[in-house]
């Protein structure tokens, strides 16, 4: 049933540890998808689920809720409208924009990402659900419990990879993370990789650089589907002042440009007969990931070594971590962005506890810091 009649979750007996979630979308059977997801987990209870925007911010004032996920397309009340209605009701509610996979929509979840929201995932239809169903299933519960923070749900530990030499000598300082040295050779390349909060985080990295990144290229690997990568270039060609596009295979590897690994493909630097040329693959997913931080981030270190700056920035889970470590040992410099100012302490978190980095920084120091090694003489 449509309408405020849904707004009641049929948990009423459900902790009050777990968290609460609202569901936006004007379509019954998608909201059932979402529900039937959410609700298989026993930390998240469904807490309202309405068919417009409207609706959502009637039940905000009625509910405490952690996560909305919000379609963007609805009657009455869209979801652009009702995002910063939503926001100024309950600042410290996360919000995931639901959108199907056009360029029209991603270019406006993009928006949404600007002004307010933490995250988005693409809206299953049928023949999402047929090839990508168990995929989907995990996305969505992980970016709730990702984004949802200490107050409902037990924080994950941060995965360890006890097998490498710099996580056991982090994990013997009872915890304090290891710092490494920068490197003392100017960089010749940045390798940016990024996932929840990464739009966001990227948007004020690169404006920040805006002015001090022509001389060398930029590679970024954000966790992002087809349509929405393309998208993330042409903002990021607008805040940075420098060509930014997706990567193509076999073009070569230019100064003053800023590459994205496009939805789905690997991406990758290759030595080549004038320099260095871009290379993608479909190779299988790296912690579920294509395109992922790891391969990216290995052929960086392979190919420039001590001259390699790599930016870890916001991002659920801990893809990038055994790539960084390599990169690092190749002489390499790692920053990493800190927890406070990160949406989720996933992937920078990771690199951090390894004992990889060589500076551990609230977002709007980074560009600072990274304009600072590449001033060295």
């Amino acid at each position: 049933m449509d309408g405020t009649a849904a707004v009641q979750s049929t948990g009423s007996a459900l902790s009050n540890d777990q968290l609460k979630v609202m569901i936006v979308d004007d379509s019954a059977v998608i909201r059932g998808i979402f529900r039937r997801t959410l609700e298989a987990d026993d930390e998240i209870e469904v807490i309202a689920s309405v068919s417009n925007g409207k609706q959502a911010v009637d039940a905000l004032a009625k509910h405490k809720v952690d996560v909305i996920v919000l379609d963007i397309e609805m009657p009455v009340m869209d979801g652009m409208t009702a995002l910063p209605l939503l926001l100024e009701a309950a600042p410290d509610v996360k919000i995931i924009m639901a959108s199907t996979l056009t360029e029209k929509n991603a270019a406006v979840s993009l928006q949404a990402l600007r002004i307010g929201a933490s995250d988005y995932i693409p809206k299953p239809t049928a023949k999402y659900e047929i090839h990508s169903a168990d995929t989907f299933k995990r996305e969505l519960v992980e970016k709730v419990k990702a984004l949802a923070g200490p107050r409902r749900v037990k924080k994950a530990p941060v995965v360890r990879r006890a097998e490498t030499p710099a996580v056991k000598k982090s994990m013997a300082t009872a915890g304090a993370s290891q710092r490494r040295n920068a490197s003392n050779v100017v960089p010749r390349i940045i390798a940016v990789g990024s996932s929840t909060g990464g739009p966001q985080a990227l948007f004020k990295v690169f404006s920040d650089l805006k002015g001090h990144i022509d001389h060398l290229p930029v590679v970024i690997a954000q966790h992002m589907p087809k349509a929405f990568t393309s998208i993330l270039a042409e903002h990021l060609s607008k805040v940075a002042g420098v060509r930014c596009t997706e990567g193509v295979d076999g073009e070569p590897l230019e100064a003053g440009r800023v590459y994205v690994a496009p939805g789905d493909y690997h991406m990758f630097v290759e030595k080549s007969a004038g320099g260095h040329t871009m290379r993608l693959n479909q190779e299988a997913p790296e912690n579920y990931c294509r395109p992922s931080v790891e391969p990216l981030f290995r052929s960086v270190a392979a190919e420039f070594g001590p001259a390699a700056l790599a930016l870890m920035l916001t991002g659920m889970g801990h893809d990038g971590v055994t790539a960084s470590e390599t990169l690092v040992d190749a002489g390499g410099t790692l920053i990493a962005q800190d927890e406070e100012t990160s949406v989720v302490w996933g992937m920078p978190g990771a690199v951090a506890n390894a004992g990889l980095c060589a500076d551990i920084l609230p977002l709007d120091k980074i560009a600072p810091r990274a304009i600072t090694l590449m001033r060295r003489n």
